[in-house]
């Protein structure tokens, strides 16, 4: 969970840093990201453990112990089998009713903090923009943070686009005592003006104001910097924030959608497929021709082939654009459904995984005889890997509708069944499947027979 939390913090290290967030904000956004996270750090931790615990069973001959003394493999791995059981029903249970929640936490807050503004801060010789309608420069500051050399601000009016100019030698800043407001106490300065004379809507003539001032006061509202939340009820209908009822649901009613919008494509272009539809019936009767020589253009008079024609191609625009929108809708509508599937799934593959890379670890750990934090972590880390790939790869599948959303998310599972059965069989009969010494004397025999020939 560490490791992930940490991948999280660079991830968007870029939206946390500048911006003045007080650290309980960062401690929400943390607690928030390691529940999401648990979807991916359980049954990593399921596989680590079982490799770690079953590797020091064997390195310590414990194993051996328990087969000599007639319990099978798969006897002894039953009180763990009915542990793993138990903490698969709670995973389903937290990604039903705990985890879209959490992620809607996280989602909320996590949107705020990356549309909030960054911290306001004066830097010397740059112009800072941060405060709406002004930007501020100043030459120096000093030490204190606090006392301005050589400031100047430009304040352009939204409503008359006049840009006011100010000037101070030095000047001093500071908040408000509520943090509401920033204060700008200048010394030793002048304020130019540029309005209009307000004699007409449009008046070539300019009133020019100059004001000098040995001290004044400019105060900006520091608003815009507050975090403000957001209704998290925006944020409900998202894929990854409804439970299993809920997506049940929005998975139908999007259906009934899709229904809806394919039964009134007929009866929204079947009108364009009259055949006599701009002619006039009383002066050109209807008729029927059975046998025409080239085309369809032989039932048409000649003199109203010309405007046929651009009345079928008009006919054939209106259904194309009919269609084109009809198609849209039905993709879209699609794409829902697919990820409505798949969020659905993935309530099950959470804990149907961790009884799986169970299966995988346990007699892995078996085999390779191995405890501690070693040769465990690289096993388990290449085999959370192919589990990894393989789920990553059928879960996009999936949401590209390349393949069915079902198999997309149970693809690694269903892979990974057949090895954690075929692991578990060379356990069973004490394999050396991952003994290296068995590899050198196998090549060792191989490279003597060889020498012997010639």
């Amino acid at each position: 969970m560490f490791v992930l939390l940490m991948l999280f913090l660079f991830k968007y290290i870029d939206d946390l840093i500048g911006k003045g967030f007080e650290w309980y904000v960062i401690l929400q956004l943390m607690w928030y990201a390691s529940a999401t996270n648990v979807a991916m750090a359980l049954p990593l931790a399921m596989l680590l453990s079982s490799i770690m615990t079953f590797g020091t069973l064997g390195e310590n001959y414990e194993l051996v112990a328990i087969k000599s003394s007639g319990v099978s493999l798969q006897r002894a791995m039953m009180p763990l089998i009915i542990t793993v059981g138990l903490m698969s029903i709670g995973a389903f249970l937290f990604s039903d009713y705990m985890l879209p929640v959490a992620n809607l936490k996280m989602g909320s807050l996590l949107y705020d903090v990356r549309n909030q503004k960054a911290a306001f801060l004066i830097e010397e010789g740059i112009f800072n923009n941060s405060i709406r309608g002004y930007s501020i420069k100043v030459n120096k500051k000093d030490k204190d943070g606090q006392t301005l050399h050589g400031v100047l601000i430009y304040e352009n009016n939204p409503n008359t686009g006049n840009v006011n100019t100010l000037m101070a030698k030095t000047g001093k800043m500071y908040r408000s005592a509520d943090d509401q407001y920033l204060i700008l106490k200048l010394y030793d300065g002048v304020r130019y003006e540029e309005n209009s004379s307000g004699r007409g809507v449009y008046d070539p003539r300019k009133e020019f104001k100059r004001y000098r001032f040995k001290e004044t006061e400019q105060k900006f509202d520091l608003s815009d910097f507050k975090m403000k939340r957001t209704d998290e009820n925006l944020f409900k209908s998202n894929y990854a924030m409804l439970n299993i009822r809920q997506l049940r649901y929005y998975r139908d009613s999007t259906q009934r959608e899709i229904d809806s919008n394919v039964n009134t494509i007929f009866n929204n272009i079947k009108y364009n497929y009259r055949y006599f539809l701009f002619r006039d019936t009383a002066k050109h009767p209807v008729r029927t021709i059975k046998n025409y020589a080239n085309t369809v253009l032989d039932i048409i008079p000649k003199d109203e082939r010309v405007s046929a024609l651009t009345n079928a191609q008009s006919e054939l625009n209106s259904i194309k654009n009919t269609l084109s929108l009809k198609v849209e809708t039905y993709t879209t509508y699609s794409q829902s459904i697919r990820r409505y599937i798949i969020e659905y799934q993935r309530k099950f593959t959470l804990s149907v995984s961790c009884l799986i890379l169970f299966s995988v670890g346990a007699p892995l750990g078996a085999i390779i005889r191995k405890g501690g934090l070693g040769l465990p972590v690289v096993m388990s880390i290449i085999f959370f890997l192919i589990y990894h790939i393989i789920s990553t790869i059928g879960e996009k599948s999936a949401k590209q509708g390349d393949i069915s959303p079902i198999w997309g998310m149970w693809i690694a599972i269903i892979v990974l069944a057949p090895l954690g059965m075929f692991l578990t069989y060379k356990a069973t009969v004490d394999s050396a499947l991952f003994d290296i010494d068995v590899y050198k004397r196998f090549f060792q025999k191989l490279f003597s027979r060889k020498k012997t020939k010639a």
